[in-house]
């Protein structure tokens, strides 16, 4: 059965970057594969941006409180607080040099693994009129499987773009891709996304019509 894919509005949607930090890229395979993922992402920006898309850059970065306040029970980010790791102002947790934020774009700070849970974004997308949400993000383990989870939760139209998720373990990405996200969003890459672009109406195109 053939699955038809709904055309994007630009001005309802959102794409998130998420993650893209120098300490997380060091985990892709290959200096290669790290940079075709970036630029990847980049074309994707500006497409998103040529359309009137918002664009919004999540990363992972912790304060001396915020180390002190995971609970030993947290199995992945105790470990986190008990080394120190991923302080909010050291280098490696920027975002990469290739996608930095430009000015009226969301920019958000977490400490867990979804985009949503430990920030304000939801409340900043909504405020926007935000329905739809483009997900870019590594690892599709982590950050893209809790945020797909948590938008799906709060009932966003999602998007993840294949070619712009990636994961260390390509079982678990294989099966995530295939397996899991189709349940909740519909799995496209960039070109796709660049073609559902096309078919969006710019914003008051309806209403030069019927005047």
């Amino acid at each position: 059965m053939t699955v038809t894919i709904p055309t994007l509005g630009p001005r309802t949607t959102a794409l998130l970057v998420m993650d893209y930090q120098r300490a997380i890229l060091a985990a892709i395979p290959g200096p290669a594969g790290a940079e075709a993922l970036v630029s990847r992402v980049a074309g994707a920006i500006a497409d998103m941006r040529a359309h009137g898309a918002a664009i919004a850059h999540v990363r992972v970065g912790f304060t001396e409180a915020d180390w002190a306040a995971i609970p030993p029970a947290n199995k992945t980010f105790s470990f986190i607080g008990r080394q120190h790791l991923m302080h909010h102002e050291e280098p490696d947790t920027a975002f990469h040099d290739r996608l930095t934020p430009e000015p009226g774009d969301i920019t958000v700070r977490k400490t867990r693994y979804g985009a949503l849970s430990t920030t304000d974004l939801d409340r900043r997308l909504r405020e926007r009129g935000i329905t739809t949400l483009v997900i870019a993000g590594i690892t599709t383990s982590g950050v893209v499987l809790s945020t797909v989870i948590d938008a799906a939760d709060r009932d966003y139209r999602l998007y993840v773009l294949s070619d712009c998720v990636t994961d260390p373990d390509a079982g678990t990405h294989h099966t995530l891709m295939t397996g899991v996200f189709p349940r909740m969003a519909h799995v496209i890459d960039t070109a796709e996304l660049r073609s559902l672009l096309r078919g969006s109406h710019p914003e008051g195109a309806a209403d030069d019509r019927r005047a």
